[in-house]
């Protein structure tokens, strides 16, 4: 398959040598069968070696694979009867942020999504992905009117983040994003959140403030994109793979740390090898969840989503020498 990153190039090598073994046995009438068992057992254990510990640089480049698939691909295949809403009502429509009305085995949702784009023109046209303010002002406005009919609300996050140029300044960026937060933590509705890709910073936040957050296996979520960091901390964005190594970001290390309550498996190699084995993945989990969350009023929906937020992070106290009292 095409788009193998660095760290898969030995499979990749060892996938055309056999394939080309194959093809040499077919062209000349030699049976080559017990020297592809062979190799095809090597890849396997290759494989399996390969994929079973990959570092947190290799997840965020897996992350970023532009073959992956994006919230409009998880809707088609996830949804059904889904129809895309337009347009913020204030400023305008903002391409790297897609929703509308949708069924999950036949019932109502809600359901939001920033969107890469497919090629370059595509991702010119959607922003990378990273929204403007119109962007999260379309999806608040989606999510409130969920709440006025009472369909639970779900989101794919996938961006490095909200769109930093003067335009999204100059409409408000940073009100929106904030607007956002409050908005979505005190809805009356169920609120589901899957990070499908990269979750960067607050454009990420913004769209996943919910009663469950949920991430693919290879999906990465931080405070700020690996690039970000690296370039505050050692003034050099080329340095993001060991910024990713130092930043907690997999999901491995977020389900532990409480930020988030599920890991949802992907295909060996990534989502990109089987977007219906991962769209089915992900749909098992929103059924799931949802049903734990329908029996909730909205009092309670809120009291749990508030109660999911504040349990984030652990404290250490210690006791001053000077006066006894806890720092």
């Amino acid at each position: 398959m095409s788009g193998e990153l660095p760290f898969e190039m030995p499979l990749a090598e060892m996938r055309k040598k056999i394939e080309e073994l194959k093809q040499f046995g077919q062209e000349k009438g030699i049976d080559f069968t017990d020297e592809i068992a062979r190799l095809e057992e090597r890849y396997s254990r290759l494989e399996e070696e390969i994929y079973s510990s990959i570092s947190p640089s290799q997840k965020m480049h897996l992350a970023r694979h532009q073959q992956r698939p994006t919230s409009l691909d998880l809707i088609q295949l996830i949804f059904t009867d889904f129809i895309e809403l337009h347009g913020d009502r204030l400023y305008g429509d903002d391409l790297a942020v897609v929703g509308g009305l949708a069924k999950l085995n036949g019932i109502p949702v809600t359901v939001v999504g920033q969107q890469r784009g497919k090629d370059t023109k595509d991702n010119i046209a959607r922003f990378f992905g990273s929204a403007h303010p119109e962007g999260f002002r379309k999806a608040l406005r989606l999510m409130r009117q969920a709440e006025k009919f009472k369909r639970p609300v779900i989101t794919f996050v996938d961006t490095k983040g909200a769109y930093p140029g003067n335009t999204a300044e100059e409409r408000g960026q940073s009100e929106a994003i904030s607007s956002n937060l409050r908005e979505m933590s005190a809805l009356g509705v169920p609120i589901v959140c899957v990070v499908i890709g990269e979750g960067g910073s607050g454009g990420a936040l913004a769209m996943a403030v919910g009663n469950r957050v949920l991430m693919l296996e290879n999906a990465i979520y931080s405070a700020i994109s690996p690039n970000g960091a690296a370039s505050i901390l050692w003034k050099d964005a080329s340095k993001a793979d060991q910024a990713a190594q130092a930043m907690k970001i997999t999901a491995e290390d977020l389900l532990e740390m409480e930020v988030i309550e599920e890991i949802i498996p992907e295909p060996k190699g990534g989502a990109h090898r089987g977007y219906e084995e991962t769209a089915s993945a992900i749909q098992d989990a929103l059924v799931r969840h949802l049903k734990e969350l329908s029996i909730m009023d909205p009092c309670e929906l809120k009291e749990d989503r508030y109660r999911k937020f504040r349990k984030i992070g652990s404290y250490d106290y210690a006791v001053s020498e000077q006066t006894d009292k806890l720092v």
